[in-house]
């Protein structure tokens, strides 16, 4: 039985076909669409990607047609762990022998005034993108937007909003966006922002979304002032949606994730597995407790379960927290600890910040890139890297997170053989240099 039908659940289910033939697997949905995208709401919704159905991988009708029991529209409502028996809100049962949770994230809404009304959206699901596109549709250009949050979504959503020709204001409880990123590089993201038209307002934590005679929002109120909006998005951020699993007496971690072993097996009850956005999984450099909400993470924790649970062992790793996003031209990667983290993990660490081009300065279309990278103080193990700049820059974030899940020291990476030819990079890719420069002999 599995709870749950997009990255997490279905790469569970499709691995334990793939297994083992003859089980019987059964699928619940909330929804009515499996295996989509979330991460692709702000493309479509921005008129990058054509329609809904670009964004989902394999329809329920294609999972039936692999043998599994897939049920839309059916949310789970409760689960009887000694019973062995899930019941869905509209009162059938469903009983099972193994069960996987891959109930999602649950996006962040703070008690605010006016949260609900009209004109208020979020994107966790494509039924919101498909709401919010229907919104701006009808609204003039140069119509004014509010986007709360300046993490990832909030970024791409304000992206977006700016190319269907919205005014669009970013309003931050924080000082800067991007706060997995060092206030150094948060402050160029914060700069490239504004130079590409948008409004950005820090420090400012949202008290009340303004409504109008209708009911309607028509804008937001902090503590600062307020700002009009025709549209309201939200971009909190996405906590581990657990409430089911603890209800029913699952075991749940610090982070507020189920908590599992690698092996994505609930650590209190046998048999009972999760995967995806609910769960608690750790850091591979620390050890310690963490939640990140990806897709990359959910499918292969879905298939580490899958596997488990059609008798192959196999193991989830972990993860480094690597990230890439994008606003206007600046690309943006991070991967492992940034110094606020690495500080709080008790790590000695020092850094170095290179500036570069993304190709050879001679030839057309070379861009300014910039890398921070990190490195533990004597043994020179590297710890973390942020990257910022043009078309090319965000993917060498992959070379840092490869190179730091392999435990390669700084001095390792700035001798190891990276590709090179004018059009891709300089003779000293930025990626050797900053390795390099933080390999340096310390001096004391």
């Amino acid at each position: 039985m599995v709870i749950g039908g997009d990255a997490g659940g279905m790469s569970a289910a499709a691995q334990a076909r793939r297994l083992d033939e003859d089980r019987e697997i059964v699928v619940l949905e909330q929804g009515h669409d499996t295996s989509f995208s979330a991460c692709g709401i702000p493309y479509w919704v921005g008129g990058l990607v054509g329609s809904r159905e670009d964004l989902v991988a394999r329809t329920p009708a294609e999972h039936r047609e692999r043998g599994l029991v897939v049920h839309t529209a059916t949310r789970a409502a409760g689960i009887d762990l000694d019973a062995g028996r899930v019941t869905s809100d509209d009162g059938r049962t469903f009983d099972y022998d193994t069960l996987l949770v891959a109930t999602g994230g649950r996006p962040t809404r703070p008690p605010i005034e006016g949260l609900d009304a009209p004109g208020v959206f979020g994107v966790h699901r494509l039924d919101d993108g498909e709401a919010l596109r229907a919104w701006i549709a009808d609204l003039p250009a140069g119509a004014p937007a509010v986007v709360l949050g300046g993490g990832y979504i909030g970024l791409e959503m304000a992206e977006m909003l700016q190319v269907r020709g919205l005014d669009v204001t970013v309003v931050l409880a924080d000082p800067l966006p991007m706060g997995l990123l060092d206030a150094d590089m948060g402050e160029r993201v914060c700069t490239a922002m504004r130079a590409q038209g948008m409004t950005v307002q820090t420090d400012q934590a949202v008290r009340e979304v303004l409504r109008d005679a209708d009911g309607t929002a028509c804008g937001v109120r902090t503590d600062v002032g307020s700002y009009d909006a025709r549209v309201v998005v939200l971009g909190l951020g996405m906590g581990p949606e657990s409430r089911l699993a603890a209800e029913a007496g699952l075991g749940i971690g610090v982070t507020g994730g189920i908590d599992v072993d690698a092996s994505m097996r609930s650590r209190t009850h046998h048999n009972v597995f999760a995967a995806g956005d609910c769960v608690q999984t750790y850091h591979r450099l620390t050890g310690e407790p963490a939640h990140v909400a990806l897709g990359t993470h959910a499918n292969k924790q879905g298939r580490v379960a899958g596997s488990v649970i059609a008798g192959r062992p196999a193991r989830f790793a972990g993860v480094l927290g690597t990230a890439l996003t994008k606003v206007g031209d600046l690309e943006i990667g991070r991967t492992g600890l940034c110094t606020s983290q690495a500080e709080a993990a008790g790590f000695a660490f020092r850094y170095d910040t290179v500036e570069a081009t993304t190709r050879a300065g001679y030839y057309p279309g070379a861009e300014d890139i910039a890398v921070k990278l990190i490195a533990e103080q004597g043994s020179g193990r590297l710890l973390g890297a942020q990257v910022l700049g043009g078309s090319g820059a965000g993917k060498r974030i992959d070379v840092f997170a490869t190179a730091i899940w392999s435990g390669m020291t700084a001095d390792e990476l700035a001798g190891a053989d990276i590709s090179y030819a004018p059009p891709f990079s300089p003779t000293y890719d930025a990626v050797s240099v900053a390795a390099r420069v933080v390999s340096r002999p310390e001096r004391g």
